[in-house]
């Protein structure tokens, strides 16, 4: 097997395994709205999966899986193999592949240090905790709130970009050519991605006021994003809807792990 299929494999094995995480995620938010349990996000979707049956060795593959697509993407980044070359839009959709690079790369730590037992990590553990020690690392850095306030600014780039998306529906040109598109499965993708650009929104205004006040306590992941609608009046049919809506993206993540178009610009 050449070096270029083995990529291709394991960035197709990573889109499989983001739909899982945010099918997890997303049942979860809908478990929270109408019965009341506690919302999760990424990581605690990952620790869930932990104590199921053959859960090691399904956490191992989703490791391989989201390093393999963690890697594609930062090579994407730094290749353009989409020759997207150096106008703004270009620049702004790489620096998206690149947070979504290192986004992965925690993800699949995640899943490979729970998988070798070197973090056991019961119920629907998040990574809140970990978002605010960045927040405060970067804090006590020179510049430090300009530093929060740009995390901030590339998530709202981020969020931006989701929502284009769900808009115009031509995040299904990114499949490979002659592939069939049926309008419910657009349809599926565009309620995914709107509900991925409201869940960034929010995050991205966690990040903001943490800069603003200096303040590494108002940093929030998805959990935070998912508790805040969930604390809203009418929040139990906004946090219903949110999970059914990361539910769909975890179903598009299904369809891209079979017909995305990848390039891999490696060496055969």
């Amino acid at each position: 097997m050449s070096t270029r299929t083995g990529a291709t494999i394991l960035a197709r094995l990573g889109f499989a395994a983001r739909g899982i995480v945010y099918f997890i995620v997303g049942w979860f938010a809908v478990d929270a709205a109408f019965r009341g349990g506690q919302v999760g996000d990424n990581q605690g979707a990952i620790a869930s999966l932990a104590d199921e049956p053959y859960g090691e060795a399904l956490l191992a593959v989703m490791a391989a899986g989201l390093a393999g697509y963690a890697i594609w993407r930062l090579a994407e980044t730094l290749t353009d193999p989409q020759a997207q070359g150096r106008t703004a839009k270009g620049a702004f959709r790489r620096a998206g592949h690149a947070i979504s690079g290192i986004a992965h790369i925690v993800l699949a730590w995640t899943a490979a240090r729970i998988a070798l037992h070197t973090k056991r990590a019961g119920g629907r553990v998040g990574g809140e905790d970990s978002a605010q020690d960045w927040t405060a690392w970067l804090l006590s850095q020179p510049m430090g709130r300009m530093l929060v306030a740009l995390v901030a600014c590339g998530l709202l780039a981020a969020a931006v970009q989701q929502g284009v998306k769900a808009w115009n529906g031509k995040f299904a040109r990114d499949l490979s050519p002659g592939t069939p598109v049926p309008s419910h499965v657009c349809t599926i993708g565009r309620i995914g991605y709107g509900a991925r650009a409201l869940v960034f929104t929010l995050i991205a205004l966690f990040f903001f006021t943490a800069a603003w006040m200096s303040d590494a306590d108002e940093a929030g992941g998805m959990a935070s994003a998912l508790g805040t609608l969930q604390s809203q009046a009418g929040g139990q049919f906004l946090l219903g809807l949110t999970g059914m809506g990361l539910i769909a993206f975890g179903a598009y993540s299904f369809v891209e792990a079979r017909y995305r178009r990848i390039s891999v610009d490696l060496p055969a």
